[in-house]
Formats: structure tokens, sequence, C-alpha cells
């Protein structure tokens, strides 16, 4: 099993930045792809973006595309997930996930492995 803790969220103003943290322990980090998904009070779990096990291929949604950018260290079993000019309709809960066997970056019930996420407030 994996076990994924996120940090860095936080309360910032719309245009500022901020970069998450996905801390892996268990099994193997880098025989994992991660992925990054967000949920807003009232709406549906949204996909993010997502990295696969080399951090060679990576996928974006399109309401953060050009903006935030999803790497990875797997000597440090850590994925990040750099946010760029914040708005505030990005604010929401933001989880990562880890997902073996394949490369299914937007499928949430393909991720076996899930962090207890971490809350994104951006003010306007």
């Amino acid at each position: 099993q994996v076990q994924l803790v996120e940090s860095g969220g936080g309360l910032v103003q719309a245009g500022d930045s901020l970069r998450l943290s996905c801390a892996a322990s268990g099994r193997t980090f880098s025989g994992y792809s991660v992925g990054w998904f967000r949920q807003a009070p009232g709406k549906e779990r949204e996909f993010v973006a997502a990295i696969n096990w080399s951090g060679g291929i990576t996928y974006y949604g399109d309401s953060v595309k050009g903006r935030f950018t999803i790497s990875r260290d797997n000597a440090k079993n850590t994925g990040y997930l750099q946010m760029n000019s914040l708005k505030p309709e990005d604010t929401a809960v933001y989880f990562c996930a880890a997902q073996s066997g394949g490369w299914y970056p937007k499928q949430d019930y393909r991720y076996g492995y899930w962090g207890q996420g971490t809350q994104v407030t951006v003010s306007s």
C-alpha cells in the first residue's frame, strides 16, 4: 500500500502562487502514476493534473492548463503541484492520488490510494 499526505494549502489572493506537496510512504513511489484532483463545496470532484511514474508524461485539465505544473521527485517520494496565477474559482480541497497498473490520468476510480486533502482558498 501507499500512504499519501498532502501539504502546502492555504489562503492566498488572486494572482498568487502556491505549491502543493504529496508525500508518499509505503511501497515504491516510482511504481505509481500520481494525480491531483480537487473538489469545491457542492461540486463534483474535478481532475486537475497527472504525471506518470517517471515524470516523462503529464496531463492537465483544461481549467488549469498553462497555470499549473505537476512534477515529482521519486528520490524524495514526493509529488508536487505548482499553482500560479490562482483564481477564486481554484478554491477547493485538493487531493493527490496514486495509480498503478496503467495510465488513466483523468479517471478517478483508477486511483487506488488517496490523501486526506489540503484546502486551497483564493480570495478576489
